[in-house]
């Protein structure tokens, strides 16, 4: 068994709906400023180690609620880093959207384990930028997956509300969690990666997934997302939504932060 060792300018949001997969459309929103979690104190985070049965070695990060309540049970975020993460310092991988949860005012509205693993090599691989490409998942994220199944079972985690996201690699990695563990997640929001392929879409077709991408993404083309987003829908996927950033590059979105419609929107999915 494995064992435990920012500015945001005027937005215009213009929405259309095919059937019932929606795309907005949104204007007027920058970059996430790099800085803007930059004095958050990350020895919040306890720092653990994880073998799998395989041998493999993950360093991670655990946030617990600030308050916990005896008999209470609480959400488990799992937060996959990108590519500048991969390391073993158990460092590298607390990047913006980690470090955000520790913000006391959020950490105190969104009382929820944040599990954050350190992947040694890729998680996620999907080759150069391309129009046509999609993700394959590394045997590191089956792993991580394990992890939080193990840290959900030792602690007291509302196991109907799991849930997985990341920007770049760590969207990518959110994209395919579901193909390898279907019944774990309540809902991804996957930023800026790069989809599964499309064989993969009925696994989506009931979990709510909200994909966040740059119209000008050159790293991570956003054509990937739109081309699983669409075949979700023809699968008969009632709950996924893309909300496309006009003229966004490969960064979050400043939306993202003040604003945290999306974590209300993560907290109200059930399995």
């Amino acid at each position: 068994m494995p064992k435990h060792y920012l500015a945001i300018g005027l937005a215009l949001l213009v929405g259309s709906t095919h059937g019932s997969a929606t795309v907005t459309h949104i204007s007027g929103v920058g970059p996430l400023a790099k800085d803007v979690f930059a004095t958050v104190d990350i020895t919040q985070f306890e720092v653990g180690s994880f073998v799998a049965d395989d041998g493999l070695v993950l360093p991670y990060r655990l946030l617990r609620p600030a308050n916990l309540r005896a008999g209470q049970t609480y959400p488990l975020v799992i937060q996959f880093h990108g590519s500048g993460g991969i390391g073993t310092d158990n460092n590298g991988q607390l990047d913006r959207l980690a470090r955000s949860w520790a913000v006391p005012e959020i950490r105190q509205h969104y009382p929820a384990y944040v599990l954050v693993p350190q992947f040694p090599i890729r998680s996620a691989n999907y080759g150069p930028a391309s129009a046509d490409q999609s993700a394959q998942a590394a045997p590191v994220l089956a792993a991580a997956l394990t992890l939080a199944r193990s840290v959900a079972a030792d602690n007291p985690v509302d196991h109907s509300r799991i849930y997985a996201l990341g920007f770049s690699m760590g969207g990518s990695a959110a994209w395919l969690a579901p193909t390898l563990q279907p019944d774990l997640l309540a809902a991804i929001v996957p930023i800026s990666g790069i989809a599964p392929a499309n064989a993969h879409a009925d696994t989506f077709k009931a979990l709510p997934v909200l994909v966040l991408h740059g119209s000008a993404d050159e790293e991570n083309p956003i054509t990937a997302d739109r081309r699983f987003v669409a075949a979700v829908h023809a699968a008969g996927g009632k709950q996924i939504q893309l909300r496309e950033y006009a003229g966004l590059a490969h960064t979050p979105p400043a939306d993202i932060d003040p604003g945290n419609w999306w974590r209300d929107w993560l907290f109200q999915q059930h399995r």
